[in-house]
């Protein structure tokens, strides 16, 4: 059953890296539907966060392949683990003066903030995980998005796990 899946693949930080394991993917014909890379508490190792839709067989052929590539450190299904998951989505809307106190409101209930506003539009700044950010761009269809970005998934894992 296909399902989606959170892999976090620990490369070296060196040039190509992300288009080695990118391009596994797509030889693959895998879509990589969220992407998050940054370099982790060492800067010599960076963490690619890495989301596709997969069954179990699929899911660990994928993990295998990457983590016979060249610089890559260590590949982490974070399928069956308990995560701390977090997505940054920044929202344009546009909105007239008459309109902004509901935004307010509504950005409060799901403790967005509003980092920007203008004449007849205002930027939310929104983050947790992917649920959380469906339902605040879902309910933004009421209004007028102007633009929309979100970061993709980050995740970890919580505490010490059994293996």
């Amino acid at each position: 059953m296909e399902m989606e899946r959170t892999l976090s693949v620990l490369v070296k930080n060196r040039p190509r890296v992300l288009a080695r394991v990118a391009g596994l993917f797509a030889r693959r014909g895998f879509n990589i539907d969220s992407l998050a890379v940054s370099t982790t508490e060492d800067q010599s190792i960076s963490r690619m966060t890495i989301a596709t839709m997969a069954d179990p067989p699929t899911v660990a052929q994928i993990a295998k392949q990457v983590s016979k590539l060249h610089d890559v450190v260590a590949v982490i299904d974070h399928t069956e683990r308990e995560i701390v998951e977090r997505e940054l989505c920044l929202i344009k809307i546009k909105v007239e003066r008459a309109m902004r106190g509901e935004l307010i409101s509504l950005c409060d209930v799901f403790r967005g903030d509003i980092v920007d506003i203008g004449n007849g539009s205002a930027v939310v700044q929104l983050i947790g995980d992917k649920d959380k950010i469906d339902a605040f761009v879902h309910l933004m269809q009421d209004y007028e998005i102007v633009e929309m970005v979100r970061s993709g998934r980050i995740v970890l894992d919580r505490g010490a796990q059994k293996e």
